[in-house]
């Protein structure tokens, strides 16, 4: 107990000593008090201020213009590409020629039927595994790398790995063609190739391709894993050599766990990218490569919607990925949370 010499208080009871004169009893703090509660404070001050004259609303409130302009942008045409894999929707119903019929599950079961649908969906899925596997590994590298040299070489890296990114899809995809030339491509001439085209077999176009792909994909992947290990203490770092760990076991054992919720956003943006490839294969392999060899579910949509004016298979192909990366970044998400990650 404390006394406030202020003030003076009044005397004790009869035949009973009270306080000294001019000393009152203050309360103390976190004892309960006239308003009750702990600390003087009662139950109605101690509510979660988001409580507070419907203050709940207000992050709603901020995020209300983002939310109009993704469901104008996202949640409409999605909407629109589902109703139109449900229909008979061809060049006839296009031009007003016949009516357009419903077809129920009709489009994906003729798509699961074709054997050409399966053997595009299984090359996306490879091609797609591959080049996000590679993205990775590249854009780490790069990036302990950038956390190893001095600032001169440092900047010049992160510019020409910028310059990159920055190169629109169909620009790149046309010089690396030329690069790989038979005919005049520097490339060929460097490594002996002699008149070896790059495009004419199967694998050597994905090859070629996923070169590409990394090349324009890893400078994300690369700035964003730097930017997060520039964050680790370096204290632990310092530990961790102390200890006599090799760089690849600090990577392994130290880097790479704390970084991991800056992992899972790369790699899932890496495997949307990837799995949505459409330009580098347009241009790449003129539409597909030779019979087809080289294609994938975006450039197979795109041929069975306006080149056989086919838009009902079209949005079909689109829904099922759609529902693929939705599964895969729902499942590798789940493995996170199981093994007690925070994302």
């Amino acid at each position: 107990m404390t006394y406030d010499t202020m003030n003076p208080g009044p005397a004790g009871p009869a035949g009973g000593a009270g306080a000294p004169a001019g000393l009152v009893p203050s309360p103390v703090p976190g004892a309960p008090g006239k308003r009750g509660g702990r600390g003087g404070r009662s139950t109605k001050d101690r509510r979660a201020p988001g409580r507070r004259g419907g203050a709940g609303w207000a992050p709603w409130m901020y995020l209300a213009p983002a939310l109009v302009v993704l469901g104008a942008l996202l949640v409409y045409p999605v909407q629109q590409l589902g109703l139109i894999s449900f229909l008979e929707y061809t060049q006839a119903q296009v031009s007003g020629g016949e009516p357009t019929s419903f077809q129920g599950f009709g489009n994906y079961a003729a798509l699961f039927r074709d054997p050409q649908f399966r053997q595009v969906l299984l090359a996306t899925v490879l091609f797609a595994a591959a080049c996000v596997v590679a993205t990775l590994a590249v854009g780490c590298a790069l990036a302990v790398l950038l956390t190893r040299i001095r600032a001169v070489p440092r900047l010049a890296l992160m510019l020409a790995a910028l310059g990159a990114w920055a190169t629109p899809a169909i620009t790149g995809s046309t010089v690396w063609v030329f690069l790989f030339d038979p005919d005049f491509g520097p490339v060929n001439k460097l490594l002996g190739l002699g008149d070896f085209s790059w495009t004419y077999g199967r694998w050597s176009a994905f090859a070629l391709v996923l070169f590409e792909v990394v090349w324009c994909s890893f400078p994300f992947v690369m700035v964003t894993v730097y930017a997060g290990i520039e964050a680790i203490p370096s204290e632990v770092l310092e530990a961790a050599a102390l200890d006599g760990a090799s760089p690849w076991r600090t990577w392994r054992s130290v880097t790479a766990p704390m970084l991991r919720p800056i992992l899972v956003v790369v790699t899932i943006q890496s495997i949307i990218w990837d799995f949505k490839v459409f330009t580098q294969i347009y241009v790449m392999t003129n539409g597909g490569g030779i019979a087809g060899q080289n294609l994938v579910l975006n450039v197979y949509a795109y041929q069975k919607a306006f080149a056989s004016s086919q838009y009902s298979l079209g949005a079909a192909i689109g829904v099922v990925m759609l529902l693929i990366l939705l599964a895969v970044t729902l499942v590798y998400l789940r493995l996170l949370r199981r093994q007690g990650e925070e994302l």
